[in-house]
C-alpha cells in the first residue's frame, strides 16, 4: 500500500450516516486487540496523530472509533473499514 491516507471510511454506516473517525484532543481513537473483549474500554485506548499511522494500525488488527453528528461514537472493526489512499 502507498500513497498518503486521505481518508478512512466506514464499509456499511449506520442508518447511512457518514461516519468519521473520531479525533480527540490526543488524536484518532483505536482500540488494542490485545484486549480481546475489553478493547473498548478508555483504559485500552490508543491514540495516534494522524490518518497514516491510524491506517498502520487498523493494518495490524487495531478496531477505530467512529461517529456521526448526533451519533455516539462506535468501535468499528479493521473488517468494516476501507482505507482510501492519494494516487
Amino acid at each position: 500500500m502507498s500513497g498518503r491516507v486521505i481518508r478512512i471510511e466506514r464499509v456499511a454506516p449506520r442508518d447511512g450516516l457518514v461516519e468519521e473517525p473520531e479525533l480527540t484532543a490526543k488524536g484518532y481513537r483505536l482500540g488494542d486487540p490485545r484486549h480481546g473483549a475489553k478493547k473498548h474500554h478508555a483504559v485500552n485506548s490508543v491514540y495516534v496523530r494522524s490518518l497514516d499511522e491510524a491506517a498502520e494500525l487498523i493494518a495490524r488488527g487495531f478496531s477505530l472509533w467512529m461517529g456521526a453528528k448526533g451519533k455516539r461514537p462506535s468501535l468499528v472493526s479493521p473488517a468494516s473499514l476501507r482505507i482510501l489512499r492519494a494516487a
